[in-house]
């Protein structure tokens, strides 16, 4: 059986790599399915199992966000380093969302659209979601630090985290409708409710209401996961954790049946918070099953191919877009049935899980130079 460390890190690399295996078939089947297979339940459920990945890519970076900030701030670090050192790691990954972005509008140079360079897509969603829990996590650890008073710090901090989560969720319809920002500039206003250059929010995109909702859920899970108690009965946290996602599944569900509703105009599938629960709900119930599976399942009995997609997650989800939706998609999109998608998915998976073993190989080979370079040379 692994360690507690290590399975603390396999079950979140798994259920990462579980993100991008749904991911896959998602967008294959999207991309490549034509005729009467896009209108198959098949393809119906295809799409359903889609809404998954985002949030948990989301959730996932929060619950990591709060293992790097927890470890910055064991060490010291005074609370505006630690703001502008996760500030920064944000910054990069909504750099490398443009970057992506500029790249699909090259490649296609010619019928693509120039507003496709400003889309408000998922890893724009992560890096500004980054952003937003530095800020707070600066703030978190400097109240921290100044109350001498809280004995419990990481307990203070998820609660911060979660209370922004429920007020983003809450906050989502009125600023989809009612409390839009007009006298925003399109391109910024698309990063509050997904706008675009539409004149309307658009479901297909992550603005910060709600998806950002998702990360703080992550944080505050994550600062929840590193408490001392939690280290000690980690079974059976993850065992009521599991519980209460299912709970809170069935509690959205109750509340989106009541007569009285909070909102008079609300989009259920975007932007209500009974859903947004129901969502939370299974977020906390595929990580306790990751969790099981890493633990006592075999997640871990060897080669894992999950976790290893799920460590290299970001690199696999840019190439694989190019071989499904891009000019050198392996199938013709939108022409082929099921099972010929089905094999172009599972090509695919092999493709991009040797891609990240490749990642991999040369990441620890560059490791070892590195070590062997800064090893000081005995004199002679």
């Amino acid at each position: 059986m692994p360690s507690p460390s290590s399975t603390r890190l396999a079950y979140i690399d798994w259920a990462r790599g579980l993100a991008c295996l749904v991911m896959f078939q998602t967008h294959c089947y999207d991309s490549w399915l034509g005729g009467a297979a896009r209108q198959s339940k098949f393809f119906m459920w295809s799409q359903v199992l889609g809404t998954l990945p985002a949030p948990l890519f989301l959730f996932l970076a929060g619950i990591s966000f709060a293992i790097v900030t927890d470890k910055l701030r064991l060490k010291g670090l005074p609370p505006g380093q630690i703001a502008r050192t996760t500030i920064r790691r944000g910054a990069e990954i909504l750099a490398l969302g443009l970057l992506f972005r500029l790249q699909e509008f090259v490649v296609s140079w010619g019928w693509a659209p120039w507003s496709d360079l400003l889309r408000v897509d998922i890893l724009n969603a992560i890096g500004v979601s980054m952003i937003l829990m530095g800020m707070l996590m600066g703030l978190g650890c400097w109240i921290v630090l100044s109350l001498t008073r809280i004995s419990r710090p990481r307990l203070a901090l998820s609660l911060m985290a979660a209370s922004v989560a429920a007020i983003i969720s809450l906050l989502s319809p009125m600023v989809w409708t009612n409390w839009r920002p007009h006298w925003l500039p399109w391109p910024l206003e698309s990063y509050v409710n997904g706008v675009h250059n539409l004149n309307e929010p658009q479901s297909w995109l992550f603005p910060i209401f709600p998806w950002s909702a998702f990360a703080f859920v992550g944080l505050a899970v994550g600062f929840f996961l590193l408490s001392d108690w939690v280290r000690k009965h980690e079974a059976r946290t993850f065992a009521l954790g599991g519980a209460g996602g299912i709970g809170f599944i069935y509690l959205g569900r109750w509340l989106n049946t009541r007569p009285v509703q909070l909102y008079a105009v609300i989009d259920f599938w975007h932007t209500s918070p009974n859903f947004f629960l129901i969502r939370v709900g299974w977020l906390l119930a595929i990580l306790a099953a990751a969790y099981a599976w890493c633990r006592w399942g075999a997640g871990q009995w060897g080669f894992s191919p999950l976790i290893q997609l799920g460590q290299t997650s970001l690199l696999v989800y840019w190439v694989h877009i190019e071989f499904v939706y891009g000019r050198i998609s392996i199938l013709p999109k939108h022409a082929v049935d099921i099972p010929t998608a089905s094999l172009g998915l599972v090509a695919i998976f092999f493709f991009m899980l040797g891609l990240s073993l490749v990642r991999t190989e040369l990441k620890g080979r560059r490791a070892e130079i590195a070590g062997r370079l800064r090893k000081p040379v005995k004199a002679t």
